[in-house]
């Protein structure tokens, strides 16, 4: 059905109306995809379209132009723009940390405290989570509140020594994860809300 489904798209192509076109083309293209599988997309770029549905479809060549770069070692069209974290001088390196703690009690305590010695921006409190770990040869299950805090990678250091000077657990959890993008706005708020 897939392939017979992608065929009769390409050989009626003319037959088929824009709005149905549209409707059809995720399902179709998905069906090509499948059928033929990525190697036919890839075609060189100034190659001559091969016989086969996936090359006739009209997002072939967008699909050829987004895979050349990966697989054929150019790169990207130009027009492509991505916004990092080095792309603007109003931000900083910055993380996510990930803290769990054994109770909202606790969770919120050290939360307003990480945020009033501004270590960092802001810290989302997810309550109703289940750890299930080992801890001194046993297998452990625990109901925990996760803490995800965002601040500067400078920080992850003092954030640290706070997390340990100010929690219940021997060996608290305190893992930082980069972050490589996002709104510059919210990046931009990060650093202006954190110490330096």
């Amino acid at each position: 059905m897939a392939s017979t489904l992608c065929c009769r798209a390409s050989s009626s192509w003319s037959i088929v109306s824009t709005s149905g076109l549209r409707r059809r083309l995720p399902l179709v293209g998905a069906f090509c995809v499948l059928s033929f599988g990525l190697s036919n997309l890839c075609l060189s770029y100034n190659s001559p379209l091969k016989t086969g549905c996936a090359q006739s479809l009209p997002f072939a060549n967008l699909l050829r132009l987004c895979f050349r770069s990966k697989f054929v070692g150019q790169s990207p069209p130009k027009s492509v723009h991505t916004i990092r974290m080095e792309g603007s001088s109003k931000t900083v390196p910055s993380i996510v940390v990930y803290v769990t703690v054994p109770n909202k009690e606790l969770g919120k305590k050290l939360a307003e405290s990480i945020v009033r010695e501004k270590l960092a921006a802001c810290v989302n409190r997810v309550p109703g989570i289940e750890s299930v770990y080992e801890w001194k040869g046993e297998i452990q299950t625990d109901n925990e509140e996760l803490l995800i805090i965002k601040t500067r990678q400078s920080l992850l250091e003092a954030l640290t020594e706070h997390v340990k000077a100010n929690h219940d657990y021997d060996v608290p959890e305190v893992i930082a994860l980069p972050i490589t993008g996002g709104s510059l706005q919210y990046l931009e708020w990060i650093k202006n809300s954190t110490r330096d």
